[in-house]
């Protein structure tokens, strides 16, 4: 597995001002907008954490790592990379740099790749083994991300001075203590896998794909105001 042709450097950060991102992305951002308000006040107070994280991070002149960590790094944690890095990109939020990983390896589900690509994410599949890398691009003037199922301490995540974003109960509870990391907020989401093989299936991914998309859009939104 290679992820050279993928993307070269480490994180995805957004430099300056607001990526175009593609047509459907953007449409799917704005029908958003309305929602934020139904965020619950638990979920947006670690929301404003990972905001103020971000925003102490910029004052300092420092990137802002996320890494984003689930038990297996199949579904929940790869939505929140995927949709942390195009929401700082649709606002212009500056040095954000999203990761993710698990307490241990799996692959990244075909599914939850699936309800990315009916968000308007394009995906390229690099390889035919049982943990592929898929490239997924939000805009045409970004570098496509790197996605592929990792230990959270995999040498391409970064080692220190990150923010963990716990997005499982059970990675929360098995990781009490996440190496490296100088902020840890639980955040976490239901397991869209425990719909797999129903008529429920794809109706399940794309409500957890959108609520990690509405919650990521608010807690970037929240560094922009």
């Amino acid at each position: 597995m290679s992820v050279d042709r993928v993307r070269v450097a480490r994180g995805g950060a957004v430099e300056r001002g607001a990526v175009p991102l593609y047509p459907e992305i953007e449409t799917y951002l704005s029908e958003l907008i309305p929602e934020l308000g139904r965020i619950p006040a638990g979920r947006l107070e670690a929301l404003d954490r990972l905001a103020e994280f971000i925003r102490v991070r910029a004052s300092a002149g420092q990137p802002s790592m996320l890494s984003f960590i689930c038990t297996h790094n199949s579904r929940r944690s790869q939505l929140a990379q995927v949709w942390a890095q195009a929401a700082a990109a649709h606002l212009g939020v500056p040095g954000v740099e999203t990761y993710s990983g698990g307490t241990e390896a799996s692959a990244f589900n075909p599914r939850a790749v699936a309800a990315l690509v009916r968000s308007g994410f394009r995906v390229e599949l690099r390889g035919e083994d049982q943990n592929p890398v898929y490239a997924v691009r939000f805009a045409a003037g970004a570098p496509p991300l790197a996605c592929f199922s990792k230990v959270y301490d995999h040498a391409l995540n970064p080692d220190r001075g990150f923010c963990a974003i716990m997005t499982c109960s059970s990675a929360d509870a098995a990781c009490p203590i996440v190496r490296g990391s100088a902020e840890r907020i639980s955040l976490p989401y239901d397991d869209p896998g425990s719909f797999d093989g129903t008529g429920l299936e794809a109706a399940t991914y794309d409500d957890c794909c959108r609520q990690i998309a509405r919650e990521m859009l608010a807690a970037l939104s929240r560094v922009c105001g």
